[in-house]
């Protein structure tokens, strides 16, 4: 598809079309400003950025909508003709998996029943409470003269709301439900913080402190525009890599008198220290004197960065309900012609080092393995933000299922590893902790979708951990609209991955600079998220696991590729963006998924490498051939 079909194509279908046409029109290519493509003035930064997050916002209340309709419709499909018994049933499983749906009205119409299975009345203002009445009587109404219904948002205490009715397609029966629109709220507050569009994480929390990332002198950050100059970090633990590798048990009780501290946590080679009296500063001197260590570093906290012939090759479009209209996404990269040539294999795993993941969510049902906590010990990797169950669906929501958006892979499994608490927060130990355990747990592929600016080495040497075996590593590049280097995408072990808009633009927000390999899309991407639900974000959070679901597809058709062979491959077969070549705003070029497995493929490949429904049409042929 060429740019400017995508182009139009993401303008036609996009929410909030105003929006874009305002950004487009008013900054052409929302960057190209003094002859320096895909660069954004500060100045326009964060009105861009807020114009992003309104997008997200009114994309996700459109999900949800279509989402409702549809499970709506599918109650009363798989519940017509049935006694009121099944009919109870269906609505307790639907209310158990979908914890948004406030109220669940049935009515049949052949005896003017009505039987309410599920009723959480919210409590407002008189006002509130009448236009709640007021729309309910309207959805009875429309569903009586055999109409649908669907109504405007609505506030009720401080929560949205909407309201919802559809009647099945013999006229017997109708169902009406209030559905709660908390996610709304979760998808803006989310971010804000995913944006920078506030100081994040909160000064002080934690014992969390920040420090310039050039001169780790102390500074206080106002505003979300200072994160590009900020590493945060603990001000009361310090990170230690000892010359002779380990120190004796009797150094160790040194130390912990000397600092006041308990036993340290140690990750390789590198150990953490806590002390109950002394700050960052105090603790870098105490070692660098007494012990003289290989180095010391803050343990810093790192943040998610969320916002055949090429001409004839067939393009499968699958049957999941918002792909059509909502994941422009994937056109873009040439998704749709790529899975003629690899739809994944269950035999490469993508760990996805992030937030957690809902694991009962139906759009990711069988596509997850049991994963890992670095965050609570013992504990399963359950999503408290909605961040990691995002980036889980870019990669691998089920294809072709009838049910809301389809993944990058079909077949690939997702190992998800949580390394950001319930803030979108982790430590370096965490995130090590995560990428070293993913290695050493199958993971051919590693998604990164967090970031900071500071250079660590304890982070780094966990990297050189995971590249040494083999691992392939994809990282977002960060959403402060800076050219400094955010880590891990800028290690040279990693795949760096900034993002674009419809139109193949730089988007407003994304990081850039020498470090950047490729791009792919990264505003308002819809995927699954926490409740059972969907959501369109916006950040490089959401163009990295693009790129690590291709890595996935290209492990999967030439599993003897190394990891550095299938990085060439993907930066080697882009679509220019930008300057010719390599340049410090898209890298080498957007992702595109068929030429890079066209190449991965070197030639003939094996039939038992094909996508499974080639398989079975060269099967049929061959059968058919026989019977002749």
């Amino acid at each position: 598809m060429s740019r400017k079909n995508i182009a139009i194509a993401g303008l036609v279908t996009a929410l909030c079309a105003s929006v874009l046409v305002f950004i487009i029109a008013t900054h052409p290519g929302t960057g190209n400003y003094g002859g320096q493509p895909g660069y954004v003035p500060p100045t326009q930064e964060k009105s861009l950025k807020k114009m992003a997050l309104v997008h997200d916002v009114a994309a996700t209340d459109k999900l949800s909508r279509i989402d409702a309709g549809r499970d709506l419709r599918a109650m009363l499909t798989a519940t017509e003709g049935k006694p009121p018994r099944d009919v109870a049933l269906y609505a307790q499983k639907l209310e158990q998996s979908h914890g948004h749906i406030a109220m669940l009205m049935w009515i049949d119409f052949s005896t003017e029943q009505i039987r309410t299975f599920k009723s959480i009345a919210p409590e407002g203002t008189r006002e509130q409470q009448q236009r709640l009445r007021q729309y309910l009587n309207a959805a009875k109404s429309a569903v009586k003269k055999h109409q649908s219904y669907e109504s405007p948002s609505f506030a009720v205490g401080t929560r949205k709301y909407f309201i919802m009715g559809q009647r099945s397609r013999d006229g017997q029966v109708g169902v009406l439900a209030l559905i709660d629109q908390t996610i709304l709220n979760r998808v803006a507050e989310h971010q804000r913080k995913n944006l920078r569009l506030i100081p994040y994480p909160k000064e002080g929390k934690f014992r969390v402190e920040s420090v310039h990332t050039d001169t780790l002198r102390d500074i206080t950050v106002k505003t979300g525009h200072d994160n590009e100059n900020a590493s945060h970090y603990y001000e009361n633990e310090i990170v230690v890599r000892f010359r002779e590798g380990h120190p004796g048990s009797d150094q160790l009780r040194i130390i912990t008198a000397d600092i006041r501290c308990g036993a340290p946590r140690k990750l390789g080679y590198a150990y953490i220290f806590r002390s109950a009296n002394m700050s960052y500063s105090q603790l870098r001197i105490y070692f660098a004197n007494k012990w003289h260590p290989l180095y010391t570093e803050p343990h810093f906290l790192y943040l998610t960065n969320d916002s055949t012939d090429e001409n004839t090759a067939s393009i499968i479009t699958p049957n999941d309900p918002l792909y059509p209209d909502y994941q422009w996404n994937l056109p873009a990269i040439e998704t749709g012609r790529g899975w003629n040539l690899s739809e994944g294999s269950n035999n490469v795993t993508v760990a996805v080092v992030d937030t957690g993941v809902q694991a009962d969510h139906p759009d990711l049902r069988g596509q997850l393995l049991s994963g890992y906590n670095a965050i609570t010990s013992g504990a399963k990797p359950a999503d408290d933000v909605g961040h990691g169950t995002h980036v889980c669906g870019i990669i691998g929501a089920l294809v072709n299922n009838s049910e809301g958006v389809a993944g990058i892979s079909w077949y690939n499994k997702i190992l998800p590893v949580k390394v950001l608490d319930k803030t979108g927060a982790g430590t370096t130990y965490s995130v090590a902790e995560g990428i070293i355990w993913a290695a050493d747990h199958g993971a051919k592929v590693i998604n990164l979708s967090l970031g900071n600016y500071a250079d660590s080495q304890f982070l780094h040497d966990a990297v050189k951990y995971a590249y040494d075996r083999d691992v392939v590593l994809v990282s977002a590049a960060g959403n402060d609209n800076t050219e400094r280097p955010g880590y891990p995408a800028a290690y040279p072990e990693v795949l760096a991955v900034a993002a674009t808009n419809a139109s193949g633009d730089k988007a407003s927000f994304s990081n850039y600079g020498d470090y950047v390999d490729v791009t792919a899309p990264g505003e308002s991407i819809a995927s699954t998220y926490p409740g059972s639900q969907y959501a369109a974000l916006s950040g490089t959070s959401m163009a990295s696991p693009h790129a690590a679901a291709l890595a996935g597809l290209v492990r999967s058709l030439n599993p003897d590729l190394t990891n550095k062979e299938v990085m060439d491959l993907m930066t080697k077969n882009t679509v220019d963006l930008g300057s010719p070549g390599h340049d410090k705003y898209f890298g080498w070029g957007q992702l595109d998924i068929y030429k890079t497995l066209q190449a991965a493929s070197g030639g003939e490949v094996p039939l038992e490498l094909w996508p499974q429904h080639v398989r079975k049409k060269i099967n049929l042929l061959e059968r058919s051939l026989k019977t002749k």
